[in-house]
């Protein structure tokens, strides 16, 4: 099951009583695909919102309200779920319920601050939202039927302190991107469970990150730590081939000769192994001096 299936399934499982059933199917409606005098159309590739889609009518309108519920199969191979209402006198009857004005479609505040803006919003999810997976990439998004819609949307998602991005496409979308803002949206519209798995997926992207670059810096550190010894054998190589290490002094060539015998130890480590340790500092120094005799 995909995360965004996981949020409507979860959602479907919040609405258990009539104010939030009535509240969730505004939402639904008013931001559907197509609403007229003549039909009413929801479309979604989720049999959990369609199947909702049908008990939410059923239940608010007392079963006055027939709905047809057309499966199709895409291009992609996904199903998608076509539920109409035609009969003109039961789209009167949800016009009428829901003071909604075909021609010029808003939110309705007198029907949203008597129920739950949450659940209405949940329904508005379920109408025409989407959610990445959160293990790929963070991402919610609600395209909105019209510039309005939208821009409402907008503001009812800012009202609770997630500032969402309006953009025009083909439709009108409004996405959040932010972690943080897709938690807070879907702990919103009563999708808890969700948000709890999305952060846990944060958490272990986040522990495999630093983990990552805990890996790569070590071996950064150890490629660096063996093109030094490479070059500082190279120096040591030519000096023995040309005076030869006998010309050092007795402090050179101690390190030199630890060198050759111990070519994956670091500076200190051959400080360590000295017959009078000193410093990795000191170690470099000595090393520098037997460069310079080797250019």
């Amino acid at each position: 099951m995909s995360f965004s299936n996981e949020v409507r399934q979860e959602i479907y499982s919040t609405i258990n009583d009539n104010d939030k059933k009535f509240a969730c199917l505004y939402g639904m409606l008013i931001y559907c695909k197509s609403i007229s005098r003549e039909n009413i159309t929801l479309q979604t590739e989720s049999s959990v919102t369609a199947r909702l889609f049908n008990e939410l009518v059923k239940s608010v309108f007392k079963d006055k309200i027939h709905i047809s519920v057309h499966e199709s199969v895409k291009k992609n191979d996904n199903k998608l779920y076509t539920c109409t209402i035609t009969d003109k006198n039961e789209i009167d009857i949800v016009l009428k319920r829901y003071f909604i004005d075909v021609e010029n479609r808003f939110i309705n505040q007198e029907i949203v601050v008597n129920n739950s803006l949450g659940v209405f919003t949940a329904g508005v999810f379920l109408s025409c939202g989407s959610v990445n997976d959160p293990s790929k990439e963070y991402h919610l998004e609600f395209a909105a039927p019209c510039r309005r819609l939208a821009e409402e949307l907008q503001l009812i998602l800012l009202d609770i302190g997630v500032n969402a991005i309006f953009v025009r496409k083909n439709m009108y979308v409004v996405y959040i991107k932010e972690s943080e803002s897709i938690e807070d949206t879907l702990t919103y519209i009563g999708a808890q469970q969700c948000t709890i798995e999305l952060m846990n997926v944060k958490i272990f992207k986040d522990v495999r990150n630093k983990a990552n670059r805990l890996a790569n810096c070590d071996s950064a550190n150890i490629d660096k730590v063996v093109n030094a010894a490479l070059k500082q054998i190279d120096n040591i190589k030519i000096i023995a081939e040309t005076v030869g290490l006998n010309s050092l002094t007795p402090e050179l060539r101690e390190v030199a000769e630890l060198r050759l015998e111990n070519t994956d130890m670091s500076l200190q480590e051959i400080g360590n192994s000295l017959k009078t340790p000193i410093s990795r500092s000191g170690i470099n120094h000595r090393f520098k001096k037997l460069e310079k005799i080797a250019n």
